[in-house]
């Protein structure tokens, strides 16, 4: 019987598993090895590890944590959560099943990508979500904004900070009078012939046949949690803005007694600092659950 298991393991759920590993609880951490960050190179704006590569990130915290002999780690994917507090069991694909008197749900979030060829083999390369991730290094370049939705408008206002936006509403906004003026104020172009595809390194090609050169496009994507085990569980889901997301308290316990969650999965928005935030809180508030049940 493990005190709690982990079913997640990249940066929120190691620092949850951190905390308590060093109050000395036995834990079980569950990884499927598809951290949200691996398609990136460099992982940018988290503190004392800015420009490095994000595959070092997550393999530092892990040895570190694995120093810990507390904390076990298996490698596979959760499928299937069954019981009640303190008596949880967790089936994994191989068969194998897991007792824990806690969950905690850290599994992160699938970015749900525009309809556009070639845009997913670019994704964290030259397409990107988060200007404070990536914005820097664009080096004040032509920068465009490709709209899936509303939030489209709140990066194209932000994005002018980095660069010189041009925004491609793409059929998926109809700007307001209101809205076009105060872009334009911004210094933002705006571009509502549809992208047909993207092709070299950041060029928009659009249906009319021009070419637009850019050094980094950027889109704000839906997300959705990477794994269904929230709500195969009975765990409350909620649509926010960026996409679905699991429902927690201030705890960081969700809808279901003994089950917590957090990360990307848990809050938004997101980024590496602010998900290993949540999870050192999660972990903390798990420990507390243990030692002070209620």
């Amino acid at each position: 019987m493990q005190d709690v298991i982990v079913i997640g393991g990249s940066y929120a759920g190691m620092a949850a598993a951190l905390q308590l590993a060093r109050a000395r609880r036995k834990m079980l951490v569950v990884d499927a090895g598809q951290r949200r960050n691996r398609f990136a190179s460099h992982s940018h704006g988290f503190l004392g590890q800015d420009g490095v590569d994000p595959a070092a990130i997550w393999a530092g915290a892990r040895r570190q944590l694995l120093a810990y002999p507390t904390v076990t780690w298996i490698e596979g994917e959760a499928v299937a959560i069954s019981g009640r507090k303190d008596d949880f069991r967790l089936s994994t694909a191989d068969g194998t099943a897991h007792a824990g008197r806690r969950i905690l749900l850290a599994t992160g979030v699938r970015d749900l990508l525009p309809d556009i060829p070639g845009l997913p083999e670019r994704w964290g390369k030259t397409v990107f979500h988060c200007p404070y991730c990536h914005g820097y290094e664009l080096d004040q370049g032509r920068i465009g904004v490709i709209a899936t939705g509303p939030m489209s408008i709140h990066q194209a206002q932000l994005l002018p900070e980095w660069g010189e936006v041009t925004f491609l509403t793409n059929g998926a906004v109809t700007l307001e009078p209101e809205q076009r003026d105060d872009l334009r104020s911004r210094g933002v172009a705006i571009e509502e012939n549809p992208v047909a595809r993207i092709a070299g390194e950041a060029e928009v090609e659009l249906r009319d046949g021009r070419v637009l050169p850019f050094a980094g496009l950027f889109t704000a994507t839906r997300t959705g949690p990477a794994s269904p085990l929230a709500e195969a569980a009975g765990c409350e889901l909620i649509e926010t803005p960026m996409g679905r997301q699991i429902v927690t308290d201030e705890t960081k316990e969700t809808s279901l007694p003994g089950i917590f969650a957090c990360g990307d999965v848990a809050r938004a928005p997101h980024s590496v600092s602010l998900a290993v935030g949540d999870g050192a809180w999660a972990g903390a508030q798990l420990h507390r659950s243990l030692v002070l049940p209620e």
